[in-house]
């Protein structure tokens, strides 16, 4: 029989209901290469594209000399009060200066849980800073009947200068303790969580009852920790993913801090930070320590502070801007200066962008 079932009178033979294998009615080899030969064309086309978007890319990055691996300032804020009474405390004058300062050199705030996890999302050619505020004092934040921030509390000065200088975000990080905003009942202190991360703010832990850590037990600190956390979690559903210990010391054990459990509350935090006194180093450089991040205390400069106070340091990273931490305005890279990639952490070699 010849070809596709031919009989001798050259008449097709087809059994009925049924289609013969050998007649196919598919792409030859000639269709099927030349199928092949456009996948590889095409997959080279996209190859070039992405080269082509990453060279952008980086050439965007080297025009605002982003350094992705430079230090960050984590600003400590506690009382905000007209009369200071310890060297912690800011007037709401003091406080505003150095917010509007922050804002004329192109700082940007960030949550502490955006930058110990590396979710730094502000504009290109901007600067991160995190805002902390410890104890939870009520001249932080205070809220009238109308639920609006009381004036001169620290919540209120920061959207006012934030209505004032848009791009500057009006968020912060506060670090809770019983205390809870001199508010006596559970709903009063729900009511003030709420109101803050519903604003984009963040809760930490600052420990229940704000005892010195240092030389105390594994098993106490473990209790300590884990009685904060539950007091923030008793309130509001967002557990704290940070830690700010009390007076800024470490337990004897650095990792207790982080990582614990007592009774049926546990806990895992991604950062916990200090007291002092310099600025921090970007979570994407390979010596960034989560469990020991410096903090600065807002203070002019003068005495103990002439080196190692807000002040200070932000005129030692206005002087040194290669040395601060600079955005190239995309939060899924990390770009810096290709001689120092030296610094970079592997955990995010998949996001990085040297120039």
């Amino acid at each position: 029989m010849g070809r596709c079932g031919m009989g001798r009178a050259g008449v097709v033979v087809v059994a009925a209901g049924t289609v013969l294998a050998g007649c196919s009615s598919g792409p030859d080899e000639g269709d099927a290469r030349k199928a092949q030969v456009e996948a590889s064309s095409n997959a080279s086309a996209a190859g070039a594209t992405r080269a082509d978007a990453l060279k952008a890319k980086a050439a965007a990055a080297a025009k605002v000399k982003a350094n992705e691996l430079g230090q960050v300032p984590v600003l400590m804020y506690h009382r905000v009060v007209d009369k200071p009474t310890t060297q912690d405390d800011r007037t709401p004058a003091q406080f505003r200066a150095e917010l509007e300062r922050l804002a004329r050199e192109d700082y940007v705030p960030v949550t502490a849980a955006e930058f110990v996890s590396g979710r730094i999302d502000i504009p290109a050619g901007k600067h991160p800073v995190v805002l902390t505020f410890d104890d939870s004092s009520p001249t932080q934040f205070e809220l009238d009947g109308m639920g609006v921030p009381m004036p001169n509390t620290a919540v209120a000065i920061l959207q006012d200068v934030a209505r004032k200088h848009p791009g500057f975000r009006a968020v912060g990080t506060f670090y809770v303790t019983r205390d809870m905003f001199g508010k006596a009942t559970p709903e009063e202190g729900a009511q003030m969580l709420l109101w803050l991360t519903q604003q984009g703010f963040d809760v930490g832990n600052h420990t229940r009852d704000h005892l010195n850590l240092g030389g105390k037990a594994k098993k106490r600190v473990y209790e300590e920790v884990a009685a904060g956390h539950r007091l923030i979690t008793d309130l509001i559903k967002t557990p704290p993913s940070t830690l700010a210990l009390p007076y800024g010391n470490q337990p004897d054990g650095k990792e207790w801090g982080q990582k614990g459990a007592a009774g049926d509350v546990s806990y895992d935090y991604g950062g916990v930070f200090l007291a002092g006194y310099t600025p921090a180093l970007s979570p994407f450089n390979k010596k960034f320590d989560p469990l020991g991040i410096p903090r600065i205390r807002s203070m002019d400069k003068k005495g103990d502070c002439a080196k190692f106070c807000s002040t200070a340091w932000l005129d030692w990273l206005k002087a040194n801007a290669d040395e601060r931490y600079t955005s190239d305005g995309d939060a899924q890279t990390v770009a810096f200066p290709k001689f120092k990639a030296p610094f970079v952490s592997k955990t995010f070699t998949d996001r990085l962008l040297p120039y």
